[in-house]
Order: structure tokens, then C-alpha cells, then sequence
């Protein structure tokens, strides 16, 4: 195999044309055999193999930075760099990100695992490099998909003036996880559709260049092709009034065609827009067909498609099937999501109603400022969103949301730790953001029944804006329904206090009954809101605790566990003795959920070992 020898740039450079040819389909089936038994983002890298083959033949990514957006098309760039060996690790626990890490190789120039940031950083690089008088050449590689963010257009703007020399490249697929939506998907649709102006380029060039002559003529033309793009590809003004060079649209499968422009856009000394076109899913039928499902995908069976493990209900999918059903009910209400509404559980919801079913692209933070907008309206907004995406919406919770006082419902998905996708995309921080907005009330369900109860009361009961945080998958053991009673006691006990929240309040009820199995009793309090969080709403469950361990799956700063044990000091009953379980001050890395809790001591064994260890203290 060719790709058993390429472990940098300089061994693709050294391939003949039809030895990379045989690469990229060496490449393709690389991918669906190692993300068949592991799981990951398989329809976008299919998608990128000749695009990146493309940029490693005439860049050396060792020197030259290649800024990913999102991050999750880099499986190629990864093999090319010499890790095609550690893809039966990826995105398991201490194996290989599904994401760059520049801790993995030199070629991953940034950590990238939210979307529309890639220009900005290119070009903060691209300044960088200039004042320190360096040579080499900085790519933003970006998906069409992360131009509905507005981060983009802020980055583009700038660099567009900026004359700095980089290249961002457009990768043009049509799609982010769900098909795109907005202006900008059909303005890219036109320029895919006008590819007279590429195919009279490459024959004006071919001609020109055979002679002397010809080929101070093409120097000489640069103001009769601006005036032939202009009117073969009109469009393309857009990215040229912004001050950008454009190139394309190229077809993202052709590898000659690909380096040759990338090799011309290297020659230029400003900023260069690159527009490739490509297939999601490209050269694995079924991904072709579903590039949705394919997008991030578990371990599957490559002859047919299948997943290995039927899919079961989970709180995405009950959140999703409570909406629909509340929304038969009261026409005021709506769901907003940002290109996830298949992983949030709204495509029912969007097929039944789609008149009051909005997608508004990757762009969270606009969402937010929607939502508002229709609250303010008399609507009745409902934004499902990934906990870590909804960080990008902070200031407009403070400025467009809280300010006014307004009812908006937040669906937080993927709360908590979240497994293979690591760093980026755990939900440790929305405990601590959301509970500093005044007004914000915060459910935490831990089963599906208390997600239908509280979904349906931050619905129709609440005011002011509402969030309802819960887990990535299934429920657990723990099946109950608690009302809407702020804390709840699940078991008492006379030794020590558990306080916990969401399914991990399966790991409290298993650590007290292993405690009772050693003669110590535990009382489990389970907290069905952590915001606002009120002393008098728990004074009874609390009551006599002189030993307490408060137990969550987000970072130690301003966590649940500081409020509540500052409110209980303030308020006269503090514990004696205190210990705070929870992800700490850092970044969690990937892993299954079951070994990040094991890891972090937040599992029945860590959370037993440390009530023992904190009544041997005492």
C-alpha cells in the first residue's frame, strides 16, 4: 500500500500523478474500514481526501499552517502525518482526537472543534508571520457550512483588507450536518453552476503558455479575465469586493486540477479565496446517499450501512418527541436550532411543523438574539442546542434574553461530559455560565420522565427564560419523577450527605448502596434545579448535614457545589467537613463516558472511596 509509506508532505510530493490517484482511493477505503469499528465524522473526509492530498503536494504542513474549521474533515491530513497507524485508537480513551491537536503532530497547527473561526485565526497567524519577517504560507480550510456563522464573515472582512498573503479554501459541499441553509447556500449554488469561466481559464492559460509570446500575453491579460470572470461568474464579485483574489470553482475530486490552483494561489501576494466543490460522502455509497447520518456516525457494518447497535431512546429523542407534542397543543410554539435538528431530536418536529420549525445555520449566537426577538412578540421560542455551542450565545443570553426578562426555553443537549468528541464539546461549563444570568431557572432531569415533566413546565409554567440541561444517550437505573420540588431526597441516611444532579445521580444511589454494605449510611439529595438556587427550597433535605460530598460532571469554579455550600454557611448549617467532586479546573480529554468518570473518581467506586476517606477524617 502507498499510504503505508506517507508519513509527511515531502512523501506525497514524491508520488507520480497516478500513484496519487491510487492514494486517494487507498485513502477512502482506509476510512470506512477503521470509522466502520470505531465511530467518527466519516461522510466529511470522504468528502476532503483529494482536497487534502491536494494541499500536503504543494504545502509542507510541517512549516506552513493549515487552520481546519470544525476540525473534524482532518482524519486525511492525520493519515497523511504519519498517524495512519493509530486509527484503531481514534476517539477512544487516550488514543488518537477525532480533532488537530498540536499536541499529536507539528502539521496540526491549531485546536479547532467549533465552527466559522478558521479565517480569523489564519489571519491573526498570517500578521504574525509578517511582523516576524517568516516566509511561510497560512491556509484556512473551511466548509461552506461554517460561512452561516458570522465569525466568518467578521474574519473575511478583515482579511480581505488586510492584504496579507494566505488562502482560504472553500470547501463546498452543500451541507455542515444537516443541508445548509440561508443566502449564502444559494449564492455558492450559483457559482457551482457557472464553471464556464474555470474551463475557459484553464484552455486560456494552456494556449498562451506554449510560447514566449503567449505567455507575456497572459501576463499582460490580467484586466480582460477580470472582465470575462465578471460576466461568465458574476457572482464571484462578493468575495472580490471584500478584497479576496477568487479562484473556482475547482471540482474537489480532481487532484491534477486541485494542485494546480493551490500551486497558483501559493504564487500570490494577498488574500486568495479558493472555491473547491465537492461530495460529501464521495466513494462509499451509503454515505453518498445519507451524508447526514454519515456525518458523525457509530461503528457501522460496511457491506450494508448498519449500524452495529440499534439506536434506543434517548434524552434528545424524548426532548424532541415532547416539543412535537406540546406543539400540537399551542400554535405560539417554536423550534430554532443551528444546523443540528437531527441531533437534537426536532426533524419530527420540523416535518409536522415547518412553519414554525427555524434553522438558522451554525450561528448560535443569532439564534439567541431570535428567540428573543420572538418572545418579545408574544412566540414561544424553543432553542435545542449542544451545550458547548451555546457558549457562543453568552452575551446575547445576558443583553437580548435576560435583560428584558423574557421567555426563552433552551433545550441544552449534551450536558455533561459528552466521550469521543473531548475537549470541545463537553458540557463541564453551562452549570456555571447559565446560573450567573439572574432570572435563568435551570432544570436538570435525570430520567426521561422528569424530561417530559420539566420540558412541559419551562414550556407552559415558567417565566423568564428557562433552560433544561440534559446528558448525551440514555437514562439509567434511575427511572423516577420528582416533581417540581427544587431538591429531592432519594434515600436517607444519617452518616454523610450525597448531593448530586441529572443521571449522575445513578452514581450517588449505586455509592450509597455500596457504602451500606459497610455499615454506613448515606442520605442522597437529588437537585432538580440548580438555578436559582435557594437555601429555604432545601433547608429540609440538607438539614443535619455535617458531612457533605456534592457530586457534578462540570468544572470546579463556581460549580453547584461552591453556591450551595456558600448559601448553607451563610445560612447557619455548613457541613463540618466538605468535598467537592467534579472535573476540576481544566479540559477534560476524550474517552467513553464510563472511563472519564472512573478517571475523574465521579462514579460509584470514586465517589464511595472519597465518603470513606472524608469519615476517616473526621
Amino acid at each position: 500500500m502507498i499510504l503505508e509509506k506517507i508519513n509527511n508532505s515531502s512523501d506525497i510530493k514524491a508520488l507520480s500523478n497516478e500513484e496519487v490517484v491510487r492514494l486517494c482511493g487507498e485513502l477512502r477505503r482506509f476510512l470506512v474500514d477503521r470509522v466502520s469499528k470505531t465511530g467518527g465524522h466519516l461522510a466529511s473526509n470522504l468528502g476532503v481526501v483529494e482536497l487534502t492530498v491536494a494541499i500536503h503536494r504543494v504545502f509542507d504542513t510541517t512549516e506552513d499552517r493549515l487552520v481546519f474549521d470544525v476540525g473534524h474533515q482532518c482524519y486525511v491530513h492525520k493519515a497523511l502525518t504519519g498517524r495512519s497507524g493509530l486509527f484503531d485508537t481514534l476517539r477512544q480513551f487516550q488514543g488518537l482526537s477525532g480533532f488537530p491537536k498540536p499536541y499529536e503532530s507539528k502539521s496540526d497547527a491549531f485546536i479547532a472543534g467549533h465552527a466559522s473561526n478558521s479565517v480569523s485565526v489564519a489571519l491573526g497567524m498570517a500578521r504574525a508571520r509578517s511582523l516576524a519577517k517568516d516566509h511561510y504560507h497560512v491556509l484556512a480550510l473551511t466548509g461552506d457550512g461554517a460561512l452561516t456563522g458570522g465569525l466568518s464573515f467578521e474574519g473575511l472582512n478583515d482579511a480581505g483588507a488586510s492584504h496579507e498573503p494566505m488562502i482560504v479554501i472553500l470547501n463546498d459541499n452543500g451541507m455542515s450536518i444537516d443541508p445548509n441553509v440561508g443566502a449564502m447556500s444559494r449564492h455558492l449554488s450559483a457559482l457551482r453552476t457557472s464553471r464556464g469561466y474555470d474551463e475557459f481559464k484553464r484552455c486560456y492559460r494552456k494556449a498562451l503558455k506554449q510560447s514566449a509570446v503567449g505567455r507575456k500575453v497572459y501576463a499582460a491579460g490580467h484586466d480582460v479575465k477580470r472582465a470575462l470572470k465578471s460576466s461568465l461568474i458574476p457572482k464571484s464579485s462578493f468575495f472580490e469586493a471584500m478584497g479576496f483574489h477568487y479562484m473556482g470553482p475547482v471540482n474537489g475530486h480532481d487532484v491534477a486540477a486541485l494542485t494546480e490552483t493551490l500551486q497558483w494561489a501559493k504564487e500570490q501576494d494577498g488574500p486568495v479565496l479558493v472555491h473547491v466543490y465537492t461530495i460529501k460522502g464521495k466513494g462509499y455509497r451509503f454515505a453518498e446517499q445519507e451524508p447526514e447520518r454519515f456525518h458523525g456516525v457509530e461503528p457501522f457494518d460496511v457491506a450494508t450501512g448498519a449500524l452495529k447497535k440499534a439506536p434506543s431512546p434517548s434524552f434528545s429523542s424524548i426532548f424532541g418527541e415532547t416539543l412535537t407534542d406540546l406543539a400540537r397543543e399551542n400554535k405560539k410554539i417554536c423550534a430554532i436550532s443551528a444546523a443540528m435538528a437531527g441531533g437534537t431530536g426536532l426533524n419530527e418536529f420540523a416535518k409536522l411543523f415547518p412553519r414554525r420549525f427555524f434553522d438558522v445555520g451554525i450561528s448560535e449566537g443569532h439564534a439567541v438574539a431570535m428567540a428573543a426577538g420572538m418572545a418579545k412578540q408574544g412566540g414561544i421560542p424553543v432553542f435545542a442546542v449542544y451545550s458547548s455551542f451555546l457558549q457562543r450565545g453568552f452575551d446575547m443570553l445576558l443583553h437580548d434574553v435576560a435583560l428584558s426578562g423574557l421567555h426563552v426555553v433552551f433545550g441544552v443537549d449534551r450536558a455533561g461530559l459528552v466521550g469521543a468528541d473531548g475537549e470541545t464539546h463537553h458540557g463541564c461549563f453551562d452549570p456555571i455560565y447559565l446560573s450567573l444570568i439572574p432570572g435563568m431557572t435551570v432544570l436538570c432531569p435525570a430520567s426521561f420522565s422528569e424530561m417530559r415533566s420539566m420540558l412541559r413546565y419551562a414550556v407552559e409554567d415558567a417565566t423568564g427564560p428557562v433552560a433544561v440541561r440534559y446528558p448525551r444517550g440514555g437514562e439509567g437505573d434511575y427511572q423516577g419523577c420528582c416533581g417540581k420540588e427544587a431538591a429531592t431526597v432519594l434515600r436517607q441516611g444519617k452518616d454523610c450527605t450525597i448531593v448530586s444532579y441529572g443521571v449522575l445521580i445513578n452514581e450517588a444511589l449505586a455509592a450509597a448502596e455500596m457504602l451500606s454494605q459497610k455499615g454506613i449510611s448515606v442520605r442522597v439529595v437529588k437537585l432538580n434545579r440548580i438555578a436559582p438556587l435557594q437555601i429555604e427550597d432545601m433547608q429540609e433535605a440538607l438539614d443535619s448535614t455535617e458531612q457533605l460530598l456534592v457530586l457534578e460532571d462540570c468544572v470546579q469554579s463556581g460549580c453547584v457545589g461552591e453556591r450551595l455550600t456558600a448559601l448553607m454557611v451563610q445560612s447557619g448549617i455548613g457541613p463540618k467537613h466538605l468535598v467537592l467532586k467534579n472535573c476540576g479546573d481544566r479540559f477534560i480529554p476524550q474517552g467513553s463516558v464510563a472511563q472519564l468518570n472512573h478517571a475523574l473518581g465521579l462514579d460509584a467506586a470514586g465517589v464511595a472511596c472519597a465518603v470513606e476517606e472524608m469519615l476517616h477524617e473526621c
